[in-house]
């Protein structure tokens, strides 16, 4: 037997394929609507025992600037990533990111992996330029974003 995507079966609810993600603040979604779209969100409360996923295409400089603030999560480490869309060139990233680690600037301009041991600050985080769709993902190794490690 095969299932239809995710309808059915045992395992069909290991298969996300529509989960937007929790709510955004009002003023910071019109903002983000209009540089990126979240394609995917996984976590606990889409599929419990799940770790935090979130996928996106930036197809656009955000009108604020930096995007993300900078933060840290106390007890959990973060990987993130900035991938090209170009098939033929998949290191050119087709655009410029700056991201931080404690302070210290990188300029991304190929595609990049970006592994944030827990406790450290990271971002902010500045798109710069914008040829091409970017696919971004950050994972969380928990069942939640934890954005309460803030430091300030």
């Amino acid at each position: 037997m095969v299932y239809d995507n995710n309808n059915g079966g045992e395992y069909g609810k290991f298969f996300v394929q529509n989960s937007p993600g929790p709510g955004m603040d009002a003023d910071f979604k019109k903002i983000y609507d209009k540089f990126a779209k979240r394609i995917l969100w996984m976590d606990g409360s889409v599929c419990p025992g799940a770790f935090q996923m979130n996928t996106a295409w930036y197809y656009a400089v955000p009108e604020r600037d930096p995007i993300f603030t900078e933060h840290a999560h106390g007890d959990t480490n973060e990987l993130i990533g900035f991938f090209s869309s170009d098939k033929d060139n998949p290191y050119d990233l087709g655009g410029k990111i700056e991201f931080s680690i404690e302070g210290e600037a990188h300029l991304l301009t190929h595609s990049t992996m970006i592994y944030v041991p827990a406790g450290l600050r990271h971002n902010p985080m500045r798109v710069l330029e914008v040829n091409r769709p970017i696919f971004h993902f950050s994972i969380i190794m928990k069942d939640t974003y934890d954005g309460e490690d803030v430091y300030k």
